[in-house]
């Protein structure tokens, strides 16, 4: 079979290199760094599967125009990437389907949302509505840096019309976990669990970022808290979806908070995420292929399967990361890093440069994974490999996966 992946990123070079175990696979736009990578639009693809990657082009519709060509396409069509393109109705969607979730309220006006945000105990939680490329969340203890988010976003200084729509939510505890979900418009199958790390900085200091790392399997999240979640958020959001006519195929990516209560889901992805896809699919001993294009077909019978090991990934990013960066530096060490027994490196943000090598082109530049038998062990390999790499301002977390 020939697999179309549409992306550049890390994400999509794990997806590629893990279909590529029993397929063909062609990336598009993709990037110097991921093998099979092609220029050509995928509506001028001929392929007998597309997988779509990234959470903007499933927003704007491509899914829809893929599958109104006849295409067989993993992801789901602009009526069910609402769940990311706007999170309001995601959290409409939720409420309707009975799924555990935080209180929360939605404005787009200032005044309003002071007053709401006013009742609301610490942590505080203000997101954008619209997409914001994983940095439109902010959370604080601070009231005051709490305003001036929900300020910032309604004015559109921060994020355009992506922020001038506000979700205000009441702050979660609890270890956070990320479920993804395959879906075929009536059956979901969970893949392995993940943990992963958003903010930029170690003990989880600083701003929010895409994700600097990940681990799976998750120890405090066993088959008991999997089929719990499955139970009472996915197949519950699904029949919602399906109650409003939308035949929801592809991922869903459900991050959850493990509180006292119980599960409840922070917020939901209608794509792989990234950095959980680096993680997770890498442990699959089943055709990931198979089980999108039965997806893709509305006709899942069979699920996955994960090696008894581990994986853990360490995001390396640019410097200035997740804010303004630096980009344009080569990349030291990479056939180095790759030579390591259970390390592979994911290319995120890469561009060639003048001489053909690799240089940063992006905030989350490379990510590297280390597989072993413990969580222990990988993430002792996924730091060896860390360590090869070099371009100047590189900085990473030290701390994923500590003391698991």
């Amino acid at each position: 079979m020939k697999v179309c992946v549409v992306g550049s990123g890390g994400r999509e070079h794990a997806l590629a290199a893990v279909l590529g175990r029993h397929h063909e696979v062609v990336v598009t736009p993709g990037s110097p760094g991921i093998p099979g990578s092609v220029g050509t639009p995928p509506e001028q693809i001929d392929a007998d599967l597309f997988v779509i990657g990234p959470e903007a082009p499933l927003v704007d519709g491509l899914a829809d125009r893929l599958r109104a060509a006849g295409r067989l396409v993993f992801g789901p069509g602009a009526d069910g990437a609402r769940l990311e393109g706007s999170k309001a109705w995601m959290k409409e969607v939720l409420v309707e389907a009975g799924v555990p979730t935080a209180a929360h309220g939605t404005f787009t006006d200032l005044d309003p949302a002071l007053a709401f945000l006013a009742t609301m105990a610490p942590p505080f939680v203000v997101k954008t509505d619209g997409l914001a490329a994983g940095k439109g969340v902010v959370v604080t203890d601070s009231l005051d840096e709490a305003r001036a988010a929900v300020g910032d976003y309604l004015s559109g200084e921060a994020f355009g019309d992506a922020g001038r729509t506000v979700v205000i939510e009441e702050g979660l505890t609890g270890p956070e976990l990320s479920i993804l979900a395959v879906c075929d418009g009536t059956r979901a199958v969970a893949l392995a669990p993940a943990q992963d790390f958003k903010r930029v900085g170690d003990g989880d200091a600083g701003p929010n970022t895409g994700g600097m790392g990940a681990y799976s399997p998750v120890p405090v999240a066993g088959d008991d808290v999997v089929e719990m979640v499955m139970r009472d958020a996915v197949e519950p959001t699904l029949a919602a979806l399906r109650a409003r006519g939308i035949d929801y195929r592809g991922v869903l990516y459900a991050g959850l908070m493990l509180t006292p209560a119980g599960p409840k889901v922070l917020e939901y992805n209608v794509r792989f995420g990234d950095p959980e896809t680096q993680v997770v699919l890498p442990r699959m001993t089943s055709d990931l292929g198979a089980l999108l294009a039965a997806a893709a077909a509305g006709a899942i019978e069979e699920a996955p399967t994960f090696d008894d090991g581990a994986a853990v990934t360490v995001v390396c990013a640019a410097e200035g990361y997740p804010r303004q960066v630096r980009s344009g530096d080569a990349i030291e060490g990479l056939d180095e890093a790759r030579a390591l027994e259970g390390v592979s490196v994911f290319c995120a943000g890469v561009g060639a440069g003048a001489d053909g090598r690799l240089v940063t082109a992006g905030g989350r530049v490379l990510a590297v994974t280390g597989q072993a038998a413990t969580i222990a062990e990988a993430r002792a390999r996924a730091y060896e490999g860390v360590a090869r790499l070099s371009w100047p301002g590189l900085h990473h977390r030290t701390d994923i996966a500590a003391g698991q």
